[in-house]
């Protein structure tokens, strides 16, 4: 797997992450377990925790049933009564907060793609004595609303790692697709292809919730600008909406993705698209529920506070045999 000097280094911090968590949670590794101590339904010598996530998306998006996958399975080895919540709108998101901390959980877990809609409520859920952990989006305000710390992918380096992956590859002219308007980090990850891309970088923004309607508004922008050799979506269903439309419109662009998912590894296997960034959201659910389990039984911040980068990893062709092993279970 090919990665950029700085993400390789961030990954594999956080593959040791991963590896210190699985040791220091679960059925014998907190102190005590040893020697006696009673343990709770699930084996784990620890009280059990109710731990609440809200996401911005959920139900049906496969990269969100991905983390929470990851969630989930970090929540059954740590005696965690997980409970998980989503919703597109700032708005609703912030309420979902709200329920949460009226429900007196012992932990959150949250992202902050429209930041101004909720941070205001996470920094009440802090308050309240409630322990935050943001992950995927939103990390430069995780520590101004006062969570232990960011778990995701920095979305200004991986659209750098973009743009550089373009230039390897002698791109000229790129169109960023954007399917959810005024979510911070698809405006990062645009902004930092441009940053970093030798060529030109055009935004288009579609209706995420409309898939036919966002196929057609690409297929009509590359039938008028012929120009386009490389179409970049944000997001792994993008990737085969873009590829349908290529075909429509009679365009040669290679089609290159944000994101993660069985059929993406398909689509890279057929040469369908050219390569993908993986942020790896099984690990920003999986670390955010370990870090809320290891700060209550242990007081352990992982990062020491400092955002845990999950990202980028630019995958091609090459690493379809492993990862076909994965997207198989559900976990990449």
């Amino acid at each position: 797997m090919r990665t950029t000097r700085t993400a390789a280094v961030l990954i594999a911090v956080c593959a040791l992450a991963v590896a210190g968590c699985s040791g220091s949670g679960g059925k014998d590794s907190e102190a005590g377990s040893g020697d006696g101590a009673p343990k709770g339904p699930r084996g784990v010598s620890t009280p059990e925790m109710r731990i609440a996530m809200v996401t911005h998306s959920g139900e049906g998006d496969t990269f969100w049933d991905i983390v929470r996958k990851g969630a989930e399975q970090a929540a059954a080895k740590d005696n965690v009564d997980f409970l998980y919540s989503a919703n597109k709108e700032g708005k609703e998101q912030a309420q979902l907060v709200q329920a949460a901390i009226d429900q007196k959980v012992d932990g959150i877990v949250v992202t902050l793609a429209k930041p101004e809609a909720v941070r205001d409520v996470v920094a009440k859920a802090v308050k309240a004595g409630i322990p935050v952990v943001t992950i995927n989006s939103g990390a430069q305000h995780s520590q101004a609303v006062g969570a232990l710390g960011h778990i995701g992918q920095d979305e200004a380096v991986a659209g750098q790692a973009v743009g550089e992956e373009l230039n390897a590859r002698g791109r000229k002219k790129a169109l960023c697709v954007i399917h959810e308007q005024g979510n911070v980090s698809l405006e990062e990850r645009c902004a930092g292809v441009k940053k970093t891309f030798g060529g030109t970088v055009e935004n288009l923004g579609v209706e995420g919730t409309n898939m036919p309607a966002a196929t057609s508004s690409i297929e009509a922008k590359l039938q008028a600008d012929k120009g386009i050799d490389t179409v970049v979506t944000l997001g792994a269903p993008f990737a085969a909406a873009s590829v349908k439309a290529r075909a429509g419109a009679g365009s040669t662009a290679e089609i290159d993705t944000f994101d993660l998912n069985a059929e993406v590894v398909k689509q890279l296997k057929a040469k369908e698209i050219g390569f993908a960034v993986d942020q790896q959201p099984y690990l920003q659910g999986y670390l955010a529920v370990d870090e809320l389990w290891l700060n209550r039984s242990n007081g352990n911040v992982i990062g020491g506070g400092k955002p845990v980068l999950t990202g980028p990893a630019i995958v091609t062709a090459d690493d379809v045999p492993l990862l076909e092993k994965y997207t198989a279970r559900g976990t990449r």
